[in-house]
């Protein structure tokens, strides 16, 4: 499997970062977990395009992480001159959110169809809203959730996916928590949503502060790498950004609690598992 950070991103603005995604390549199926802004953009850079989506995964429902799934669904259907369904898989609420994007762009919908005579029909979508716990297959990948935390946000789910023998866990924006154990336990890459405790705390702004108790710190994700036995450790959705001169700092963080390899970069950064 080839892991694409396709959004490194965070709520704060960033030049440099889109939203939060990461795009799974398992042999010629491509998983989209979440659709934070610019994602359709990051999707070319990384050899795919929402054509090409034999499912989209969504941990939970904050806006960094869905805000540009109406572009993902709608270049899908264009894409397919509207004859493929796609999948979208997420916690409870995941239907109705997308049922709501859809009907904000009834107005562009009714345009293309107007326009174009493949087009008859509005987007198709599958949507399947997941229980933690729940197990799919997505071709030829399998699925596991957990549930994670990241409250008052409910629910929230993480995802291990598995194919050709190895796995990657991906779960979002959490702290540690017996579900983030579960699905990252001996994994062959470990994705984890992180910021920097000691840096945010320094900022001194209410909503800043309130962001300190529902994320993993770099250092706990670590520790939950370390204590589950994860093989590597990919940090992303960093607040406040680093510059890449301040990568080894952050990597060096990660070291102090954890012996493997720990990955953090740029957008389309691409680990092999």
């Amino acid at each position: 499997m080839e892991i694409i950070l396709t959004g490194t991103g965070s709520p704060l603005p960033d030049a440099d970062r889109a939203g939060p995604s990461t795009l799974v390549k398992a042999g010629g199926t491509h998983i989209l977990v979440d659709a934070g802004r610019g994602v359709v953009m990051r999707m070319a850079g990384a050899g795919s395009l929402p054509g090409l989506l034999a499912g989209v995964l969504i941990t939970h429902l904050h806006s960094d992480h869905v805000c540009a799934l109406n572009d993902v669904i709608t270049t899908h259907w264009v894409m397919t001159q509207g004859n493929g369904a796609l999948p979208i898989f997420g916690p409870v609420g995941t239907a109705q959110f997308v049922e709501r994007q859809i009907r904000a762009l009834e107005a562009d919908i009714g345009y293309r169809i107007d326009h174009h005579e493949v087009l008859t029909d509005p987007p198709r979508v599958r949507i399947t809203e997941i229980e933690p716990g729940d197990s799919f297959a997505v071709d030829d990948v399998q699925i596991a959730t957990a549930a994670t935390e990241h409250a008052p946000v409910r629910p929230t789910v993480g995802y291990r996916l598995t194919h050709g023998g190895s796995t990657v866990a991906l779960v979002g924006d959490t702290i540690p928590c017996a579900g983030v154990d579960e699905l990252a336990l001996d994994a062959d890459l470990y994705v984890q949503t992180v910021i920097r405790r000691d840096l945010v705390e320094a900022i001194r702004h209410p909503m800043m502060q309130d962001i300190l108790d529902y994320h993993s710190g770099v250092e706990e994700a670590a520790l939950t790498a370390s204590r589950v036995g994860a093989k590597r450790l990919a940090l992303t959705h960093m607040v406040p950004a680093p510059t890449p001169e301040q990568y080894p700092e952050w990597v060096a963080r990660a070291a102090e609690h954890y012996d493997g390899e720990v990955f953090i970069g740029d957008d389309l950064t691409s680990i092999t598992v």
